[in-house]
């Protein structure tokens, strides 16, 4: 949610941010028109509380009366109007940063920087989900019967090397010097704190989740109505509210998080995208990070979260590339959000494979989630959210790759201690 503050400074900017992320229209004139109605029903609910305390000293039992009838009637207006205002607050997304590209889908995304060289061989590479069925540690045919379409069973070396990922991210954003090391070489400046690790809960309650602007669209969520809980669609969504309708002191940030969890999406908008292999799943795992900060250390985060995600695919040694999103690819929360793509040379393109958020204080408001400041004043703290490794994506990438001519996958050298082997064959 955006203070209303800035919204009566910038109506324009406002209204801009609401065409360029193609989000529902929002009338700001009425808005701004509630806001100062609200303002005004409650300055006569203040006064009517005076007037009652002293009526009461008084002991003026007829004008007691009169003021409890006044009060309910402006109550009640009250109360209608802050309803509207919520809906329309709630409405409004997040402003983009002033250097997200503008576009109206993912065809405006930009092209920061490509890393690494794409492996050339002498054969022609194989997508994933063939290599994988071959060596017998990937069964989307199997999961089919079982659970439906979008559903995969790893087994054997898969299921290993999605541990060796876990135990790679562990031991990366838990360990002081590897953080220090990395923001040095980035030039991050940023207090460098460890990550907590977490194991949070996988459902939520929907009121919560719409508190983290994640709830919609509706039909991507998994949605028990019975008892009023949705399953999440990355560990984030649970990790945000850790904080919610707290006040932390200012000394006790940056304060860092990572969880690996599943994750639930049932992918409505994708009919046809990804079908084969264990892309676009309707359950994966991921490792999912999210940070609260100062708010003048946002941006400087979210640099310090990418250098991360950078660093753990420098270590596997995959060719990838940073894309800025632009702002009709980009959530409604977001105010800047960097992707990193992954190539995958058995379908000769790059996918994404990680995503980095930062939404400066519009979650943290409609969390209630605030920063107290050493002066004593109170401002929403701001938030990002990052995936570290989608393990099916990871493993995918790792599968195209490290493929051999005779069907074996060389594992990474950063993960062959974790994995007790340097070949994927199927043994």
């Amino acid at each position: 949610m955006l203070d209303i503050a800035f919204i009566k400074e910038n109506p324009d900017i406002v209204r801009a941010a609401i065409k360029n992320k193609n989000s529902e229209e929002v009338d700001i004139d009425e808005l701004l028109k509630l806001y100062e109605e609200k303002k005004i029903l409650q300055q006569e609910i203040d006064d009517l509380n005076r007037e009652k305390n002293a009526a009461a000293t008084a002991r003026d039992v007829e004008r007691g009366k009169q003021i409890k009838t006044e009060f309910q009637a402006v109550s009640g207006k009250h109360a209608e109007v802050e309803k509207a205002f919520a809906q329309l607050m709630l409405k409004i997304p997040n402003i983009p940063s002033p250097d997200t590209p503008i576009g109206k889908d993912e065809s405006a995304n930009k092209v920061i920087r490509d890393v690494g060289a794409q492996p050339e061989f002498s054969f022609t590479p194989k997508p994933h989900w063939e290599i994988g069925e071959k060596l017998g540690i990937i069964d989307t045919e199997k999961a089919g019967e079982v659970s439906g379409a979008r559903f995969n069973y790893l087994k054997g070396d898969a299921a290993l090397l999605q541990f060796a990922l876990f135990n790679l991210a562990l031991q990366t954003l838990t360990n002081f010097e590897t953080l220090k090391s990395i923001a040095e070489r980035v030039g991050a400046k940023v207090p460098i704190t460890p990550f907590i690790p977490v194991v949070p809960p996988l459902m939520m309650r929907t009121a919560v989740m719409n508190r983290m602007a994640r709830l919609h669209p509706l039909d991507e969520r998994y949605v028990f109505e019975k008892d009023d809980l949705v399953l999440i669609g990355s560990a984030e969504h649970t990790l945000g509210p850790l904080h919610m309708d707290q006040k932390l002191e200012e000394g006790s940030v940056p304060l860092r998080y990572v969880a690996f969890t599943p994750a639930f999406r049932r992918e409505a908008g994708s009919y046809g995208k990804d079908t084969r292999g264990i892309i676009r799943q309707h359950q994966f795992d991921k490792i999912e990070m999210e940070t609260f900060v100062r708010p003048e250390d946002g941006y400087a985060e979210q640099d310090f979260i990418v250098a991360l995600q950078e660093h753990v695919l420098q270590l596997l040694e995959l060719p990838y590339q940073v894309v800025a999103i632009c702002t009709g690819d980009m959530g409604a929360p977001d105010h800047r959000q960097f992707d990193m793509e992954t190539w995958m040379p058995g379908q000769g393109v790059y996918k994404e494979t990680h995503t980095s958020d930062y939404m400066g204080g519009y979650q943290a408001r409609r969390l209630n989630t605030r920063i107290k400041r050493e002066d004593g004043k109170t401002e929403a703290v701001h938030m990002n959210d990052a995936t570290l490794f989608a393990m099916g994506r990871t493993i995918a990438a790792i599968l195209e790759n490290y493929q051999q001519e005779d069907g074996t996958v060389r594992v990474p050298k950063v993960l062959q201690t974790y994995m007790g082997k340097e070949v994927i064959d199927g043994t």
